[in-house]
């Protein structure tokens, strides 16, 4: 029988079934029953494929099992990330390593969709994804006209 340990985000829940997609390897595993997920709750757990076909899983063990807030902040981008857009291209993204945990991604978009960006942050699937895949506890965005700073945070 199949069995996996790791971090997975539920992307999908109905009364009868859930589906966790891996934050490492982008796998995804159909739970044929759950225990009261919630889409976009981050789980760490041990699944194992049901038998006899082992096309759909089962929960074995829930080791942790979190949400992470993706919030806009008040404040605009630090000094440094405003530096980083000025130097890049609009449509780039540069990654930053923050001082302890988590990362910084600085984007540069059109002035006029800065405020679409944010939306679209906020909605991506992959923003909970990349937060659980960081080990972090909350994503928050700063954003002002066409530079947006994404932070994960402890």
């Amino acid at each position: 029988m199949s069995e996996k340990t790791g971090t997975f985000v539920v992307t999908h829940v109905d009364g009868e079934s859930a589906v966790l997609t891996d934050v490492t390897d982008s796998h995804v595993h159909t739970l044929s029953a759950h225990p009261d997920f919630e889409t976009d709750e981050v789980v760490e757990a041990t699944i194992r494929a049901e038998p006899p076909m082992e096309v759909t899983w089962e929960v074995a063990a829930i080791h942790d099992r979190r949400t992470v807030p993706i919030e806009r902040s008040p404040e605009t981008p630090t000094k440094q990330a405003r530096d980083i857009a000025t130097d890049q291209a609009v449509g780039e993204v540069t990654r930053r390593e923050r001082a302890g945990e988590g990362e910084v991604h600085v984007l540069t978009v059109p002035a006029e969709q800065t405020e679409q960006a944010v939306a679209d942050v906020i909605d991506d699937d992959e923003t909970v994804r990349r937060a659980a895949r960081l080990g972090v506890d909350r994503v928050e965005i700063r954003a002002d006209d066409g530079v947006l700073s994404v932070r994960y945070l402890p």
